[in-house]
């Protein structure tokens, strides 16, 4: 039975990112075939961090009222309906799906890390890390295939979008024998302690968790977004200027394993900040002042920045946390706040581009950004439990 579980978890763990990367190479198929202006189009985007942010908080408590499991399995059917949505024809069914797949993925990512602490409380690390890997290697698969579905293979954005409707009703193929763990799920609800119900929005640490979180998402979503156009004023083509965010997105792949299991085994977590910290730091200053030679460098060393931050911002939730109810609340606040800053960040940044008419301030901030993903990494670090109090 463990088997499956693990299986349940690696297949929805790939439906959690390939239905958002396939979307942003066809965002200009979409806005002429829509019609759409490019701030609409940009919505497509933008609508499901929004979701993530807003519904993320709610999630713990929907777990604890119904269980985890039913309540992941009725989120990968709503993923399943979204995607059948968004690939209909008509600008209100792609909004209606995309929103739809916003919400249905923000209770998998609130409720999956809380159920590995869970299910496997010794092996937090490396199911972190088959969780992550999972996410993060289907996610950059469907960057980049979802061009060559569209125009090779004749399928149009529609078919290029909608195809991943079929790995997510292989997922709740998978995760239907979870069912039977409802009632264990539920009845641990009535076994949780006062030491379990931390108000997670007055703890300190977990502030500096939710921050941490935060500032990696956005400075994800930052690089997705504008890189391309950043290596373009430097003289890089089109062309491969994709290509290079293809490798910063395959160099986090194996960290994104690696790091968890390693995190898993330390008490506080100071050196894997500082190094997180440090590759975000080169890779945004090298971009600024850097050798356009050494162009493969900075986006292997940010890369390889994502794949630490990242890793490590799902490892503090179970780190930092008693039990899987402490952690679901510190996902769902963290997650909250992460995706907030991650769907005002390029907006952000595109428009501090637009006034100045250069990427200098925008990678200046960055580095700042790369500086208090340190500061507060070091609070998330630290080997202790959240408190209301502390």
């Amino acid at each position: 039975m463990v088997w499956v579980m693990i299986v349940g978890i690696i297949v929805i763990a790939s439906n959690l990112r390939s239905p958002l990367t396939s979307v942003g190479p066809l965002v200009g198929f979409i806005r002429d075939s829509m019609h759409f202006s490019n701030t609409l189009a940009g919505m497509i985007t933008t609508l499901p961090l929004l979701a993530f942010a807003f519904f993320s908080p709610i999630v713990p408590r929907l777990g604890r009222k119904f269980g985890m499991e039913p309540i992941i399995l009725a989120s990968i059917v709503f993923l399943t309906i979204g995607i059948i949505l968004r690939s209909l024809s008509g600008a209100a069914t792609l909004y209606i799906g995309t929103a739809v797949i916003g919400l249905a993925i923000s209770v998998c990512n609130v409720l999956l890390p809380s159920l590995i602490k869970r299910e496997f409380p010794t092996k937090i690390g490396l199911m972190t890390g088959v969780y992550s890997i999972s996410m993060n290697l289907l996610g950059a698969i469907a960057s980049g295939i979802s061009v060559p579905i569209a125009i090779y293979l004749g399928f149009g954005w529609q078919g290029a979008l909608g195809i991943w409707g079929g790995l997510s009703f292989i997922s709740i193929l998978t995760w239907l024998p979870q069912i039977k763990h409802r009632n264990r799920s539920a009845g641990s609800v009535h076994m949780i302690t006062d030491d379990s119900r931390v108000n997670v929005w007055t703890s300190t640490i977990a502030w500096q968790v939710s921050l941490f979180m935060g500032l990696q998402s956005m400075l994800f979503y930052v690089l997705i977004a504008w890189l391309p156009e950043i290596l373009m004023v430097q003289g890089i083509s089109s062309d491969q200027s994709g290509w290079l965010l293809t490798i910063m997105q395959l160099a986090l792949l194996p960290f994104t394993f690696i790091v968890p299991v390693i995190a898993g085994r330390m008490s506080s977590q100071y050196s894997l900040v500082f190094i997180t910290s440090g590759l975000f730091l080169a890779g945004t200053l090298g971009l600024l002042y850097g050798s356009s030679s050494l162009i493969v460098l900075w986006m292997i060393l940010l890369g390889i920045g994502g794949g630490f931050a990242f890793s490590l911002a799902m490892m503090f939730f179970s780190l930092r946390t008693k039990n899987s109810h402490q952690a679901a609340e510190l996902s769902g606040m963290a997650q909250s706040v992460g995706y907030l800053l991650a769907a005002i960040g390029p907006t952000l940044f595109g428009y501090i581009h637009d006034r100045t008419n250069s990427w200098t301030i925008p990678l200046l901030i960055l580095s700042g950004a790369s500086i208090l993903l340190f500061i507060f990494g070091l609070g998330a670090a630290r080997n202790r439990f959240i408190s209301s109090s502390k």
